[in-house]
């Protein structure tokens, strides 16, 4: 979920520029219908949604007379690729991404609004919409929800624990007994990971960003390196390599999974696309919300949402709005992306189709009813690195007073 900032990327990117992509410049304009615009549609996705897209879009083209393309950008360049092309006045027609990608795409001028009806928007998720909402416009279609859970391995652990105090009791118990290595596998890296800290960061009071009259994310009002956030760490802190030793630095983004795949810890923290793994590895194991400090809040994680969106220097953007308003809004495509990755659609009939066969959707959901949608506002692009450093450091053993206060100012001084 974190977003990086633009760099070798570019050369890929201006590549793609070069060999055409978002159709020739000798294609007839948009004109009237999106059949009229004849020409090209070029839609950016990453290697898992260009699969499962291909038919789909091949049969899109058929009935409106144009040739359809789905280019593979790898998630990790795709954000930045996009940017950067879009800016030369180039790119795709149309791209697939995160939700919070929107205010950075919004501020570079890369996207359009999206038209959809009342009645369209009646039929996805309400948060869904809520998180590709932006300045009180709709700017994507959204296709899919996510959020972290708590996964278990239900024959380690058999109940699922109230408390991350519960959660640390049954942990050592298992340590004593020799049963597992790690009490938690929630990822940290050296490089922290705000994203996966978020949950426990907010159960012991701490904030980002306050919020408007209207419910807006207010980039003004910063809660890194207030009170609160001190006192969120100094609880993260106890819970660090110099207290419980439940989070390390060890634990990272390349063996967490891992590592409770290998039976070496009972509790993960993470989302549905660890399931795959999960059941791959044999492990009997049950999915709940990640529990918060006792007399804390209930631990919020962020909420994440996947979406379409029309590239505002697209070559066919009648037609692009035509396909993500009128084809990507349908339960089958939906259903088609929810087959290549898992995790719970956005459209409620789609979510309703394949609900009855996964039980774990119901359970993410119901994990991520107290969570927060993940800010979309080019500000919360300065939070991910000084934030995931600082909550590293504090992991680590480093004082939390001093190390979030520095972490708030360059925040701060980068958000200005």
């Amino acid at each position: 979920m974190r977003i990086r900032t633009a760099g070798v990327v570019a050369l890929f990117a201006l590549a793609l520029a070069a060999s055409g992509c978002g159709g020739d410049s000798d294609e007839p304009a948009a004109k009237d219908t999106p059949k009229a615009a004849g020409g090209k549609l070029v839609i950016w996705a990453d290697d898992k949604r260009t699969a499962a897209l291909k038919p789909f879009v091949e049969k899109f083209g058929q009935e409106n007379g144009v040739t359809v393309e789905v280019q593979a950008v790898p998630n990790e360049d795709l954000q930045n690729n996009f940017v950067t092309v879009s800016s030369q006045g180039g790119g795709p027609d149309v791209v697939i991404g995160a939700h919070d990608w929107i205010g950075n795409l919004v501020q570079n001028g890369a996207i359009d609004p999206v038209q959809l009806s009342d009645e369209q928007k009646a039929a996805f998720n309400e948060t869904a919409v809520k998180a590709v909402t932006f300045n009180g416009q709709l700017y994507g279609v959204p296709y899919a929800q996510e959020n972290l859970a708590l996964i278990r391995n239900t024959e380690l652990a058999p109940e699922a624990p109230k408390t991350i105090e519960d959660l640390v009791a049954t942990g050592k118990q298992l340590k004593a007994q020799k049963k597992v290595t790690e009490t938690l596998c929630l990822q940290v890296g050296q490089k922290g990971d705000a994203y996966h800290i978020y949950p426990l960061y907010t159960s012991a009071g701490g904030y980002l960003f306050g919020t408007t009259a209207n419910g807006d994310y207010d980039p003004k009002d910063l809660g890194v390196g207030k009170p609160e956030s001190i006192a969120a760490f100094k609880k993260i802190a106890a819970l660090g390599e110099k207290g419980e030793g439940v989070l390390k630095r060890s634990i990272a983004d390349t063996n967490s999974t891992a590592t409770f795949t290998g039976k070496k810890c009972a509790f993960l923290v993470s989302g549905p696309w660890a399931t795959a793994d999960v059941k791959k590895a044999g492990i009997t194991y049950d999915v709940s919300a990640v529990p918060g400090f006792a007399g804390g809040k209930a631990a919020a994680p962020f909420v994440g949402v996947q979406s379409f969106y029309v590239a505002a220097k697209g070559k066919n953007k009648a037609l692009a709005q035509e396909f993500v308003a009128n084809y990507v809004t349908t339960p089958e495509l939906a259903v088609a992306l929810y087959q290549a990755d898992p995790r719970p659609p956005a459209l409620t009939a789609a979510l309703d189709q394949v609900k009855s066969s996964d039980p774990d959707l119901a359970k993410f959901i119901e994990a991520g009813k107290n969570g927060q949608v993940l800010p979309a506002i080019p500000a919360m692009a300065a939070i991910w690195d000084p934030f995931g450093k600082a909550e590293a450091a504090v992991i680590g053993g480093a004082d939390p007073t001093s190390t979030v206060t520095a972490a708030g100012k360059t925040i701060a001084g980068s958000i200005k």
